[in-house]
């Protein structure tokens, strides 16, 4: 079973981890700045792709932005798609003014 672990860095971009029974096998890179959370990558070891992991990073960075009540710059090319595939889903923590 995956689990999905918060990693705070002091001065630093800070993290969720991914864990199976393998050791880690994935983050999602991300930095707090006021009430902005700017997720820049998300990465799942290729071995592990296909299992649903990256949605499991998605889903713990939203939770901990919806109760930390943040909102979201989507940098990360595959939070930014998944924010515009699922608008609905996600507008109420989607912080468009870095939008082009």
């Amino acid at each position: 079973m995956a689990e999905v672990k918060l990693n705070i860095q002091e001065g630093e971009p800070s993290s969720f981890d991914l864990y199976d029974e393998d050791g880690k096998v994935g983050e999602m890179i991300f930095d707090i700045e006021g009430k902005d959370l700017t997720v820049y990558h998300t990465e799942i070891a290729p071995e592990k792709e296909g299992k649903g992991y990256a949605k499991m990073l998605l889903d713990a960075m939203v939770a901990y932005t919806r109760e930390n009540e943040l909102m979201v710059i989507p940098m990360c090319p595959y939070v930014h798609v998944q924010f515009k595939r699922h608008e609905e889903r996600y507008r109420d923590i989607w912080n468009k003014s870095n939008e082009n």
